[in-house]
């Protein structure tokens, strides 16, 4: 093999991995910001849901065993969500996975 071959093929090998490296990149940002506007919408609903109980437990707001019960029930609710939402992409992987093995046949 001639050595110009040779560059090449390491041209040709570099480049693929810098396109993985960008895409990895990318994935990592869109990461990044989907879960920063994840918590800011968190934070805007911890706000209306310490609202609603203020309005209508206006004695109890206070109360340690309020704010126990408030932690225990958003915690049931986010653990069933993001066991739903993991099943959901999980499948999701599946037939992109499916598709992509298909495609190479």
């Amino acid at each position: 093999m001639e050595p110009m071959d040779q560059i090449r093929n390491v041209q040709k090998m570099m480049g693929s991995d810098v396109e993985a490296m960008r895409k990895t990149a990318r994935e990592k940002v869109w990461g990044y910001i989907a879960a920063a506007l994840g918590l800011v919408a968190g934070l805007a609903w911890n706000e209306a849901i310490k609202g609603l109980i203020d309005h209508y437990f206006p004695i109890q707001r206070d109360s340690v065993w309020a704010k126990v019960w408030y932690a225990a029930i958003i915690t049931i609710l986010v653990v069933v969500i993001m066991v739903k939402f993991e099943k959901y992409f999980k499948k999701e992987d599946e037939k992109e996975n499916n598709a992509k093995a298909e495609e190479k046949k």
